[in-house]
């Protein structure tokens, strides 16, 4: 089976983060950037349907800052191959577009299973699979955790509320969008990324018509800070102090 796995690099938060201009969106020029989180646990499910002897996986993501080494370090993590799709764009495109560009990708590298994140930080709505199945006129499930391949025949296991889980079996080719992977994701050792570090990352070059949106994104703007945590100190005397400082300042003490 030929697992398509499609990743996406996403704005590290733990960094400073500032607004464009126009208030749009935020200001990429020096963002630090990390593969998303719930793309990771995808790759991780594929790699552990490789070495069940069940696929060969594919990693994919749209060309960009960072995108080579990311898809280097999926090579390292086990991923027999690894390309990027040409996007001449400023900004990274809408989930749409994506979905229309990995749907692309999957057809001209003749997967049987696309694997991608559930969603991203910055594609919160969880879109990306349903949009690349609809693409491509698969069947599609989301919130899955388990991927397992028998006979040609895909059950993924998909999480519901309560803690209850589903099995679902999907006639392949099919779509899953990842919420974690059945085991922790593995550790990479420094000299795997130094040896796939040197291997080039072909580029696939798709006609695909940018989708149309029909949604606008009005104003970004990030948390208002004027309210900040007070940090107590780690001595009782001294934290039951401040504490009482703080409860007589908003008039919920009286001495």
């Amino acid at each position: 089976m030929n697992v398509l796995v499609a990743l996406r690099l996403v704005p590290d938060v733990s960094g400073e983060i500032e607004i464009t201009e126009d208030e749009k969106d935020i200001d990429r020029e020096w963002l630090d950037l990390r593969l998303n989180e719930f793309d990771d646990y995808a790759l991780e499910e594929a790699i552990l349907l490789k070495e069940r002897g069940d696929a060969k996986v594919t990693a994919i993501a749209i060309a960009g800052d960072g995108v080579e080494r990311m898809l280097q370090s999926a090579l390292a993590r086990g991923a027999d191959e690894a390309v990027k799709i040409a996007w001449e764009g400023d900004a990274p495109p809408s989930s749409r577009t994506a979905a229309r560009l990995f749907a692309a990708g999957a057809r001209d590298l003749s997967a049987d299973l696309v694997l991608t994140g559930v969603l991203s930080s910055e594609e919160t709505y969880g879109q990306l699979a349903p949009f690349v199945a609809a693409a491509l006129d698969w069947p599609c499930v989301s919130s899955v955790n388990e991927v397992r391949v028998r006979a040609g025949v895909c059950e993924v296991v998909q999480e519901l509320s309560g803690g209850a889980t589903a099995t679902i079996r999907m006639a392949t080719p099919a779509v899953a969008g990842m919420q974690t992977a059945s085991r922790p994701v593995r550790y990479v050792s420094g000299s795997k990324l130094r040896e796939a570090a040197g291997r080039n990352i072909p580029t696939l070059q798709l006609s695909v018509e940018a989708a149309d949106e029909r949604a606008e994104r009005l104003r970004v703007s990030l948390p208002d800070s004027s309210q900040r945590a007070n940090l107590l100190p780690s001595d009782v005397n001294a934290a039951a102090a401040a504490l009482r400082q703080i409860l007589t300042e908003h008039g919920l003490w009286k001495a």
